[in-house]
């Protein structure tokens, strides 16, 4: 998607295809009121360009081109038409004018009945009155070319849509209402607040740079650093909120993994008998556990394939434990540790990895302190008596959150472009601490804290270039 002409007025249906209750068709741009005032009949004679702002209205989307004369009558609540040729949906209008909406443009939003026909007949109208299809994204490019929000709070918009969870859902809505932006503006200023000093002294040669100037940049440099570092820390479990971990149930056949996921799932996902080897595929489904999306793979526990069928569910088992972010290690607890499992042991060992112990409800004849000394994450469960699975999520989110259940007071970075960027301002930061160290020209350090502040606004988008708008704006749905 090229820049915008921000003169276009657009439009696209805001909401799925398929039948609904509602379905809404959106306009925003300077024709968005001149267009209403062509299609739209009220209840009571007036036009959109009159309605005041953040007001809805009863009437009728109607064709201009094919209508008669639409006259009002106490009969038909108000509106009613001698013939009803051109009538094309019953609807509610709904005005937003500049500058305080979505896109900081005039917006009109119709509701109509959420059928495929009403909505594109009524899309078709708009367009043909002097509106043009929005490209995707672009109702939340304009916001951010208008200057209601920074890049980071578009960027926002697509996570609260693409949200898995509860708690990604909340930290998503926290970097809509600016929380990163917060921060990235204070370790802006603190660095602008240093770079005047800087140059200060560049400009005025004669002034030495004091001792007590000096102290005070190293110790701002210091702030940006630890803050930087703790942004940073976050961002592989901020990403994890918004894409999810990738999760798998390994273990030998009959150990429990399939009873598992049915009840973490809590509800009849994979078939479960006492014949073993009864999955012979690859299960995989979301879960919420503590706030965290859980993209969890059940895997066939064949380990010595008997046809082609096997050995195809073997070879895609051993690739999900390959690119798994975290391995569930099924051993069965009332049964000495097997050659099957030995094996699993060994794959296992060297990932993250969380062992269960499962059919605690039976005699043990596992060796706990032999699966001890192997692994650091050791869970005792039943999966059919759902007994203790209260302890494996609460294992699954210290993994995830490294120890630490989920800190209100944290700001997560769960966009890989901002922890990209994050990681260039850190570079900057540490070279201006090193130019200081070794009494570098100060023209020197200030270019440090130059290239530092411009990488951080390049995060917000206060510097940008089109085709990281393309890039952005190019992932988002139609409409928003």
């Amino acid at each position: 998607m090229s820049l915008i002409n921000l003169n276009d007025t657009i439009a696209a249906i805001a909401t799925p295809g398929g039948e609904s209750g509602i379905g809404i068709v959106r306009i925003s741009g300077s024709k968005a009121l001149v267009i209403a005032d062509r299609i739209f009949v009220c209840k009571d004679g007036k036009k959109p360009s009159d309605f005041k702002t953040y007001t809805t209205h009863y009437g009728r989307v109607v064709d201009p081109l094919t209508r008669c004369s639409v006259v009002s009558s106490k009969r038909d609540n108000g509106i009613t038409g001698k013939r009803d040729n051109g009538i094309i949906d019953e609807v509610i209008l709904t005005v937003m004018r500049k500058p305080r909406s979505y896109t900081r443009e005039d917006t009109v939003e119709i509701n109509c009945h959420g059928g495929i026909i009403p909505l594109r007949k009524t899309l078709e109208l708009v367009l043909d009155s002097g509106a043009r299809l929005a490209k995707p994204g672009e109702f939340t490019q304009r916001a951010f070319l208008n200057g209601r929000i920074d890049l980071t709070q578009a960027e926002a918009v697509l996570d609260i849509v693409r949200a898995k969870t509860d708690y990604a859902l909340k930290v998503s809505l926290e970097q809509l209402g600016g929380a990163l932006s917060k921060k990235l503006n204070r370790l802006r200023v603190g660095l602008l607040n240093s770079l005047s000093i800087l140059e200060a002294n560049i400009d005025f040669p004669e002034e030495d740079l004091g001792v007590a100037d000096l102290k005070g940049i190293s110790a701002n440099l210091e702030h940006a650093s630890r803050e930087l570092r703790l942004l940073l820390e976050g961002s592989k479990r901020g990403r994890i909120l918004r894409d999810g971990i990738k999760t798998v149930i390994c273990g030998k056949p009959n150990a429990g993994k399939s009873s598992l996921l049915n009840a973490l799932l809590n509800c009849e996902r994979s078939i479960v008998t006492p014949i073993a080897g009864t999955t012979r595929d690859t299960v995989e489904e979301i879960l919420d556990i503590k706030g965290i999306p859980v993209r969890i793979v059940d895997t066939a526990g064949i380990i010595e394939p008997r046809d082609l069928i096997e050995k195809k569910a073997v070879s895609r088992s051993q690739q999900y434990i390959r690119e798994a972010d975290l391995v569930l290690l099924i051993l069965d607890g009332s049964r000495e540790l097997s050659r099957e499992d030995e094996v699993l042991i060994r794959k296992t060992k060297s990932k993250p990895t969380i062992v269960l112990i499962n059919k605690i409800d039976l005699r043990q004849k596992v060796n706990h302190g032999e699966i001890n000394r192997n692994f650091r994450r050791v869970v005792q469960i039943s999966a059919k008596k759902k007994k203790n699975l209260d302890l494996l999520e609460d294992a699954i989110a210290r993994f995830v959150f490294d120890g630490e259940i989920k800190s209100g007071e944290q700001v997560w970075v769960n966009n890989l472009r901002h922890s990209q960027q994050l990681k260039k301002v850190k570079k900057s930061v540490l070279q201006a601490k090193d130019s200081i160290k070794k009494n570098l020209p100060l023209e020197l350090i200030a270019q440090d804290f130059k290239d530092a502040m411009g990488f951080l606004d390049e995060i917000q988008g206060k510097n940008f270039s089109e085709d990281l708008l393309d890039r952005i704006f190019s992932e988002f749905c139609v409409g928003k």
